[in-house]
């Protein structure tokens, strides 16, 4: 049966198994492709510890006996399935002595998940020849549980609860519990950390690419739906696999049939309610076409302060390739001012005390590549020997718990605030003198002075753009042209050159000169757009490129904004970080022929920008195929003309935070 599982799985893990391999001991995948050769997780590891540190991982000293299919009744009474892996002696019994527990919760199957042997989406061998038992539960409504399903539904969070007491009292257990996973079993991660209240068996969690706000970080961007994931997640891969699993299940176990008979339907009718149509309600325009108390409910944010209460660790993974490269830095701030008494939205302070219970790795990874290196299990097991086992591995005292990819030197920064301390805030203002280097029609610059003429540029409205391949196809395809094109003997241009996409009537381009010296951008951006447009929508991308002097424009980062939700919350926002609420209350249609500001909240990065390259601004009105407009959206959005003013009472303008 789980021979034929695998099948299911691959639907889920196609791309990962595309360009990872796992090796026969179960250690952690292998990238494959063009940057194989490189580990950018290894300098971390070194870095987390505090100096002189001789912590090694131990040795594979146990085999694994696993346990499928194990009944846990919730306290409504649905029945979830689970998988154990346990420490086993030479006769393949379970072995003597009391181990710590990991858990994982998973939506896509865990049997299908697990046979990749992946610490993001399963059981991980690597741990439990370790010395941890380790446990992946499917989640409601999802593979072999009973239930209904929602996406990150309350209801998980309380099962998770309930499973951390559970596990913690399997035989062979010591009580103590860590929770592992990627991206929704992170989030679960973060969800169940917040609740389990104090005292709890949970003592430490390792969230990899998990999100900070649903609605800001993953299914919109700027008010505007993000269709290639929600599409391709909400509308394909989950309700294929919720069907999938029991489906197959049913047609090998013939035991099986009542119960497996009685999942099946219960996810086909969760798949109908849920995955079809409350998302057809949702991207037509419905009330979960705003950031209401249904994202707030299935947000990290709202929860990040309970984990400091609970006294629970975390070590956070990100990416800056990643679908939720805005959260996990703000998740990473958000825990250092809960355990230093500040509030979890404001940004940290210059010198602010840091505690190394709360650290990020943020790298050069695509979603998918987040987990897909040599080093990621050795991390994990770093972390959980030191709170799970007492190890004194030195990690809880590393002075700089924020470890953060430099794309510009591929070098990790190590430091401690976000924002990162010592970068000036610098305001460079749309000009319209040329440059001489942009393929754009209005080819302009970027200055350090304030216009002192009156001008615009005209930017035309159009549902798709000029490109369709470039760094936010991928990012929001979680990294699936990266994976796709791995095996290449060369990189794919269009993912790490965006000039095409800087062509035609739809984007607009600003250009720096060329530093004098490297110059470090750290943190997010605020781009501030003055225009006046001939539609009452107007949909505004932002996109930084570091220009090479050969002219190659490599994309830095990107921000998106609907202009009816340019209401800015000044007392949530950031100086480089604007704030919108991005509800119906603070809707607000463009008045045509009006000068209009809107401030559009640009994704935080770090590169540095060498010296002879330039810095580019280009402004875009459409970035298909990752926003979608919702239909109410393109109605307003047809036959838009704008013009971007940068005259000086309305001077267009970008706020970036630079090193010197």
């Amino acid at each position: 049966m789980r021979q034929v599982t695998l099948l299911s799985g691959l639907l889920l893990a196609a791309a990962i198994a595309a360009s990872v391999s796992v090796p026969a001991d179960g250690a952690a995948p292998v990238i494959t492709g063009p940057s194989a050769s490189a580990d950018p997780i290894g300098p971390a590891i070194r870095a987390s510890a505090a100096p002189g540190s001789r912590w090694r991982p131990g040795r594979a000293a146990y085999g694994v006996v696993t346990r499928h299919n194990v009944a846990v009744t919730m306290r409504d009474g649905t029945v979830l399935r689970a998988d154990i892996a346990s420490p086993a002696n030479a006769a393949g019994r379970p072995a003597a002595g009391r181990f710590p527990v990991l858990l994982t919760q998973s939506p896509y199957g865990r049997s299908a998940a697990g046979a990749l042997g992946s610490s993001a989406i399963g059981i991980d061998p690597y741990f439990v020849k370790r010395g941890y038992i380790d446990v992946a539960v499917d989640v409601r409504g999802t593979g072999d549980s009973h239930g209904s399903f929602t996406l990150l539904d309350p209801k998980q969070v309380s099962d998770g609860v309930a499973l951390v007491r559970w596990a913690s009292r399997l035989p062979h257990s010591d009580g103590r519990v860590g929770l592992h996973g990627a991206s929704y079993l992170g989030i679960n991660q973060l969800l169940v950390a917040g609740h389990v209240g104090r005292h709890s068996p949970l003592k430490a969690i390792f969230p990899i690419v998990s999100a900070n706000e649903i609605y800001r970080d993953t299914a919109f961007m700027g008010g505007i739906p993000d269709a290639e994931f929600d599409v391709s997640y909400l509308g394909g891969l989950l309700p294929v696999l919720q069907l999938l699993n029991p489906a197959i299940a049913l047609l090998t176990d013939p035991a099986s049939l009542p119960d497996t008979v009685s999942v099946l339907l219960q996810h086909g009718r969760s798949t109908l309610d849920y995955n079809a149509l409350w998302l057809l309600r949702t991207f037509l325009g419905g009330p979960q076409s705003y950031d209401t108390s249904y994202w707030t409910a299935r947000s990290p944010s709202s929860v990040l302060g309970d984990v400091v209460r609970n006294h629970i660790p975390a070590y956070l993974v990100g990416g800056d390739y990643d679908i939720f490269q805005r959260g996990e830095p703000l998740n990473y701030a958000a825990l250092q001012n809960a355990y230093d008494g500040r509030s979890t939205t404001a940004p940290m302070r210059p010198g602010q005390p840091v505690t190394g219970r709360y650290q990020l790795l943020d790298g050069p990874y695509t979603h998918l590549q987040a987990a897909a290196t040599t080093s990621m299990d050795q991390l994990q097991l770093e972390w959980f020997d030191t709170w799970l086992k007492g190890r004194r591995t030195g990690m809880a005292r590393t002075p700089t718990p924020l470890h953060y990819y430099d794309s510009g030197t591929g070098r990790y920064a190590e430091t401690t605030t976000f924002p990162f301390t010592g970068a000036r805030n610098t305001r460079l203002y749309l000009s319209g003198s040329r440059s001489g280097t942009a393929p754009s029609i209005n080819d302009g610059t970027l200055s350090t002075s304030a216009p002192t003429s009156s001008g615009s540029d005209p930017l035309v409205w159009a549902p798709v753009g000029p490109a369709m391949c470039d760094r936010s196809t991928d990012q929001w395809m979680m990294g699936a042209l990266t994976v796709a094109t791995s095996s290449l003997p060369a990189a794919v241009p269009c993912l790490h050159d965006d000039r095409p996409a800087q062509t035609g009537p739809t984007a607009l381009t600003y250009t720096s000169a060329p530093f004098g010296h490297g110059r470090r951008l750290e943190g997010p951006v605020r781009a501030t757009i003055y225009a006046t447009a001939t539609s009452t929508e107007t949909e505004w991308v932002v996109t930084l490129e570091d220009v090479a002097p050969d002219g190659t424009s490599r994309p830095l980062t990107q921000g998106a904004l609907l202009g009816s939700q340019r209401a800015v919350d000044g007392a949530r926002s950031w100086p480089t970080m604007p704030y919108h609420p991005y509800t119906a209350a603070a809707q607000r249609a463009v008045t045509p022929g009006a000068r209009t500001r809107y401030d559009v909240e640009v994704f935080p990065t770090m590169s540095t920008i060498a010296a002879g390259h330039r810095l580019r601004v280009t402004i875009s009105s459409t970035d298909f195929p990752h926003l979608l407009p919702t239909p109410p959206q393109l109605t307003r959005l047809a036959g838009g003309v704008y013009a971007v003013d940068r005259s000086p009472g309305s001077a267009s303008s970008i706020l970036l935070p630079l090193t010197r």
